[in-house]
């Protein structure tokens, strides 16, 4: 379909799709098998300015929005969703700063994540604390030095790789959600430090860690916007970013439904090529379609944000949730078009299986988004 794209929407897309094709494409395999970060991609990436799609352009960057992250996450996605994620990682990480970080927090940090410099991260989840945000136990104690955190911070995307870390604390107990404040932590800081590396089934790519602090110092002025504001930046920050995880369940979609084609125009049964059934026509249109309203909804939602529309809770959370299921669903067909072989790891749509699955779980899982859409339709009067 036409989406009207403008001019700068175009070239990152364009650009996203060549390192796609030609950078990742040849070393996919291997990253998923060795569950390497890939840092020389991560290069590639920041060498064409394409970190710089979502910084404002006083902050060195090109001023993009929603909509060009989403084009970007797509592409990249639809070879390898784990270096996508990993890309899209780093907006998670600033997204805070961007929004709510004070000017001398900006220019100290934004130019370099811009150009690609330092990676940023974003720790909010912890054992107790992955659909409950608001039972966070992380704490940061107020001294006449700075905050004091201490605290496990779990499942952290870019963890260990990235340089800055905003950081979701506890500044007041008492207060439970309402007591909750952002920090910004750099990587080096005295008392930071990181537990294991998870072994996850898909986006092996990517690195997932855990974050230990122990009585880790860092200075009053990292505190991003005020005491008490943490949790309600952080439901906006989803709200912001969901539709940048609908972009990577699309791009793996489209991916695996590429594949699909192709194999079923190559491989022969019963002296033709399976593509001439109509029982594979019929699940390759089904799959198509699927793929084409997750897009088509995703860049609605996207557009929406960059909008400037205040209550967009709803609108994310359906993309996130309709693309996320759109993408099981045909990575899962595309496994059975391939048949035996594509249950096999020298073959892309079993990884694409794998990696499609997270997308239903990390930023609010589809149960959870569920009952959010489903408040604002109650909350909704009839127009």
């Amino acid at each position: 379909m036409e989406y009207f794209l403008n001019e700068l929407q175009k070239t990152v897309k364009k650009m996203a799709r060549t390192i796609a094709e030609e950078r990742i494409l040849p070393v996919r395999a291997a990253l998923d098998e060795k569950e390497e970060f890939p840092w020389a991609i991560m290069k590639d990436i920041a060498d064409t300015d394409l970190f710089r799609v979502f910084i404002p352009e006083e902050y060195e960057g090109l001023g993009g929005g929603c909509l060009e992250l989403c084009l970007v996450v797509e592409e990249l996605s639809r070879v390898c969703p784990g270096v996508a994620v990993s890309y899209a990682g780093s907006l998670l990480g600033s997204f805070d700063l961007l929004k709510y970080g004070d000017e001398e927090q900006k220019r100290r940090y934004l130019p370099d994540i811009a150009s690609g410099k330092r990676l940023a991260a974003f720790a909010v989840t912890e054992a107790e604390a992955g659909s409950d945000i608001g039972n966070i136990k992380t704490t940061a104690t107020r001294t006449n030095e700075g905050y004091v955190i201490n605290g496990t911070k779990q499942f952290i995307t870019n963890g260990g790789e990235a340089d800055i870390y905003t950081v979701i604390v506890l500044t007041d107990k008492a207060r439970g959600a309402r007591g909750a404040s952002a920090l910004l932590v750099e990587k080096d800081t005295p008392g930071f430090s990181f537990g294991r590396k998870e072994k996850k089934m898909g986006i092996r790519t990517s690195a997932t860690r855990e974050l230990v602090f122990e009585d880790c110092l860092v200075p009053a002025e990292n505190i991003i916007g005020r005491e008490g504001m943490g949790f309600i930046m952080t439901l906006k920050l989803f709200d912001y970013t969901r539709p940048g995880i609908a972009a990577q369940a699309v791009g793996v979609a489209q991916g695996a439904l590429e594949a699909a084609i192709d194999y079923a125009k190559k491989h022969i049964q019963f002296g033709h090529p399976i593509i001439s059934f109509q029982a594979v026509q019929h699940m390759l249109a089904s799959m198509a379609t699927d793929v084409e309203a997750a897009r088509a909804l995703v860049y609605a939602a996207a557009r929406t944000v960059d909008s400037g529309v205040k209550n967009i809770g709803m609108e994310s959370a359906m993309a996130k949730v309709f693309a996320s299921d759109v993408a099981m669903r045909v990575t899962t067909d595309a496994v059975q078009i391939f048949g035996g072989v594509g249950y096999m790891r020298d073959y892309p749509v079993e990884k694409m299986m794998r990696d499609a699955k997270i997308t239903q779980i990390y930023e609010g899982t589809n149960q959870v988004l569920r009952n959010v859409i489903a408040l604002e339709l109650r909350k909704k009067k009839a127009s």
